[in-house]
């Protein structure tokens, strides 16, 4: 697991480069209609080097740690592809990606790059919200043939719809940083009011029900 120090500086990071707005009083708004105090884009990790080289050199080390006979990478479908492709070369792993479709021309295909049954797969994703995607991903990998160890994303809500669903798949996922850990470095630096902590987190518990706004 990626320590302390490492999470609260990749939450610092993606605070400092705008990828996570923290916004308790304003929301935003979902396309689900949920209102959210906090909106997260980490495709911005990838226009700041040193944010970006935080990120790359965690994933490099989580991967030599905890999946060190994995043998590809494999990028989602947007977000995760450079990811995974920075990774893969400073590991000298091959990568490749998984479409949310199959291709409708061509040879058809959901799967880019040399995957081969049996293979030890990491999928590298940006973020887990509810788990939806990235465990399509999982499913296309799986029905390929491949032996998907796991997951690692830059950042999770760490809601509970997607730890069950994770779970549920038999998949782990692991966060360079989480939901809990940029509360934290928020309230820290003065990001936040001390006071917005139990509503974000109560947000975090319970994405669709209002009441957070309440504790505020």
């Amino acid at each position: 697991m990626p320590t302390k120090e490492t999470a609260n500086r990749i939450a610092a990071d993606l605070l400092s480069i705008r990828a996570v707005f923290l916004r308790p009083t304003e929301p935003f708004t979902w396309a689900s209609g949920i209102l959210s105090p906090v909106y997260c884009d980490n495709r911005l990790t990838l226009s700041d080097p040193l944010a970006r080289g935080h990120v790359e050199d965690g994933f490099a080390e989580l991967m030599r740690a905890k999946y060190p006979d994995c043998e590809i990478l494999m990028g989602t479908s947007t977000s995760g592809i450079p990811h995974a492709a920075i990774v893969a070369h400073l590991l000298g792993l091959p990568m490749g990606y998984v479409r949310g479709d199959a291709k409708a021309h061509g040879r058809n295909n959901q799967i880019e790059g040399r995957l081969l049954p049996g293979q030890k797969v990491v999928v590298v994703e940006d973020l887990i919200s509810t788990g939806g995607s990235v465990l399509e991903v999982v499913e296309a990998l799986r029905t390929a043939g491949a032996q998907v160890q796991g997951i690692i994303s830059i950042f999770t809500y760490n809601m509970q719809k997607g730890l069950d669903r994770l779970a549920a798949a038999d998949v782990e996922n692991t966060s360079l940083t989480s939901f809990d850990a940029l509360v934290e470095v928020a309230a820290e630096t003065g990001y936040i009011e001390p006071a917005a902590k139990a509503a974000l987190l109560a947000f975090r518990d319970n994405p669709g029900d209002a009441a957070w706004r309440e504790k505020l």
